[in-house]
Parts: structure tokens; sequence; C-alpha cells
């Protein structure tokens, strides 16, 4: 156990190398989920995405935005589209969808996604969480050459918890030791936070990504047996902080930013 804060300090200084960007306060996550039901319409929802939403953000200087579909039907109770939107501080979300409203561009772009009623919406329903990043990684981090990689694939996990002491509780099994274990086996984070506002709550939630899809269950088989996985896991006060776990296997979209 002595080993687990100096190679957590180590880690956390390999993620943030080559970023021009420091964690002066933690970041922010809206994980937005576009469920599309049995009548989505998963090919407007991505011109609106491509065309009209992700350039106005990158306008504001928002990003980078990643979007991506759910690989595996079975792991999720819908399809989904997954956008995840970064940012620097919380009232930048209030002030981004103001802009949005005076943006000309996004409003001629997003027209006809926009002019849809209740008789062909493209989607079911949207759901989203606000996260604030946690300690153990304050800022998202996209690997160098990842967006070259055609064939690389993501999974975004969910972790319950039966209430707010034990999700803290897992919030501080992860800043103190789980993260490092991560890199270790291949596992790389995109981003990890905690829950403010979501469906799960208490919850934290965080995306990780792979080369391809037989890196990403290695990855996860090395984690599963890995020794310092075998002692931090059976540390007591940490025993029964997460009650239900949601993972969405994710493919990112061709203009996605992660």
């Amino acid at each position: 156990m002595k080993t687990f804060l100096p190679l957590l300090l180590s880690s956390i200084a390999v993620l943030l190398t080559g970023s021009n960007v420091t964690a002066d306060s933690p970041q922010y996550y809206e994980i937005r989920s576009y469920l599309l039901g049995e009548k989505g319409d998963s090919e407007t929802i991505h011109q609106y995405l491509r065309d009209a939403l992700v350039p106005a953000m990158k306008r504001q200087q928002i990003g980078p935005i990643g979007v991506f579909a759910n690989a595996t039907e079975d792991e999720s109770d819908s399809p989904r589209i997954v956008v995840v939107v970064p940012y620097e501080n919380a009232d930048a979300i209030t002030v981004c969808k103001s802009k949005l409203a005076e943006d000309a561009k996004y409003q001629e772009a997003a027209k006809s996604y926009l002019a849809r009623g209740p008789k062909n919406s493209p989607y079911q329903r949207i759901e989203s969480e606000l996260l604030v990043a946690m300690d153990c990684m304050p800022l998202l981090k996209v690997p160098e050459n990842q967006l070259e990689n055609r064939s690389r694939v993501f999974e975004l996990r969910v972790y319950e918890s039966a209430n707010e002491r034990l999700g803290d509780l897992k919030v501080h099994m992860f800043n103190n030791g789980e993260v490092p274990i991560f890199l270790d086996c291949g596992i790389q984070p995109i981003f990890i936070g905690q829950a403010i506002i979501g469906p799960f709550t208490p919850n934290l939630s965080y995306l990780t990504a792979y080369p391809d899809e037989k890196a990403r269950n290695e990855a996860w088989t090395a984690f599963r047996s890995h020794p310092d996985w075998q002692v931090l896991k059976k540390i007591s006060k940490y025993a029964g902080t997460v009650s239900k776990i949601h993972k969405y296997v994710l493919t990112p979209a061709d203009y996605s930013e992660i």
C-alpha cells in the first residue's frame, strides 16, 4: 500500500504531460446521451452534431468534444449517441447556451433539426449528467495521435453508489490508487468525474480508450488480476462502495474530437 501514493503522483504527471492547460480548478463534463428508442433517426442527430453543434462549440473554444455510438446494445437499455462536452468551469455551461441562441451560423445549420415536431423527433429523449473532475485526473486528456487510429474503441462506465457516503468513498478509492493500476494495464482514461446532477446519483463516471476491441478485453483481464488491485479492493472501508455498474462500449463518430 505504501507504493500507491508515489505511483499515483507519477501517473498523474504522465497524464498531463504535453498539456498546456493547468488544473487551477477542476473541469466540468456533460455526458449527453441521445436515446434513440424504436423510431430514432441517428443520421439526423449526427448531421446536427457534425454540422451545427460541434462547429458552434469550436467558435466558443469549447472542446475537444467526443461523439460516440454504443457498439453493443445488450449492455445498455437503448441504442444511443453519446456526446462528451468539457467545460473549464460551471459558469461556462450557461454562457454556452446563451451564445448558441445568438449564433446565426449555428441557428441556420441546426434549422432542420430544431424544426422537428413531436411526431417526428429524431430521438426518444436526451439523458444528461453533469460531472466535476476528480483529483486523480483534473483535466480531460486525449492521447497524442489517438484520432489517427480508426479502430479505437471506448468504454463509458457509470458507478452507482447506495448513498453519498459510499459515493465519496469510491471517489477516494480512485484518487488513492485505482488510476495507476488502469495505466499499468493499458486502460487509458480520457476523463474521470463525480456526478453533480444526473439520473444515477450518487455516482462517478469515466471514459477510457483502447487501440481496438481486443486491447480493451485484454486490458480489463489484466486489471482484474493485477496484484495492486487485489490489495486495493480488499480494503475494508471500500467495501460496498459500488451498488450498480452501467457499461457502454462506444465507437467514435468520424467527426469526434476524442
